[in-house]
């Protein structure tokens, strides 16, 4: 009897593998990591921003604007609950992408105004944080190509024959990317150049 249990695990065991069973396993993990990831770097950037915020407003107080919409954009971003669920809801990936997409463009408008400012360019804690934020926008450029290929591994195995045949066994669906038309905008480091040589005459 143990034989014969043993050797239905077996001929198991290889029917799912030959299936792509363990591949969709091994790149569903992949995502939840890169994913974990993704989240990881945007906490960091949110992090940085009130500082960001605080500073400029210390040296252009008058520039309310920019500074509301960079505080509101946080704001709506932090109101997203970004759970490791949310890569299986397209609606709610969406409208996570389009809050982070908009958080960047606010940040990017507020890095536009501060070239007026040459006092504020020049200032050791917003340069600190001018490395700061540039380092985390470039870790979440590289964040989301990693979760944009792990997604594209595990898509093909979901939608590819006979491994679409197991993933539909056994619950696995295709998961949401980041859109081409926002990636341009989002993987777009701010121009952030705080150097004092390109600051303007006084």
């Amino acid at each position: 009897m143990y034989k014969w249990t043993l050797g239905l695990v077996l001929i198991s065991s290889i029917i799912l593998s030959g299936c792509g069973y363990n591949t969709l396993q091994s790149t569903d993990e992949q995502i939840k990591a890169s994913w974990g990831e993704v989240l990881n770097q945007y906490k960091r950037r949110a992090d940085l921003i009130p500082n960001v915020v605080n500073t400029v407003k210390g040296f252009a107080e008058h520039e309310k604007d920019v500074l509301i919409g960079v505080t509101e954009a946080r704001s709506k971003v932090s109101t997203i609950q970004a759970t490791p669920e949310l890569i299986n809801n397209p609606d709610a990936f969406s409208k996570f992408q389009h809050a982070q997409g908009e958080l960047s463009s606010a940040l990017s408008r507020l890095m536009v105004i501060v070239e007026k400012y040459p006092e504020l360019k020049s200032d050791t804690n917003f340069r600190d944080l001018q490395a700061q934020l540039e380092g985390t926008e470039n870790r979440i450029t590289v964040a989301r190509n990693r979760y944009i290929q792990a997604v594209k591994d595990y898509n093909v195995t979901v939608r590819s024959f006979p491994s679409n045949l197991t993933a539909m066994m056994f619950g696995y669906a295709v998961k949401p990317t980041f859109a081409v038309e926002n990636e341009q905008e989002i993987v777009t480091p701010p121009k952030v150049d705080f150097s004092s040589k390109d600051a303007p005459a006084k």
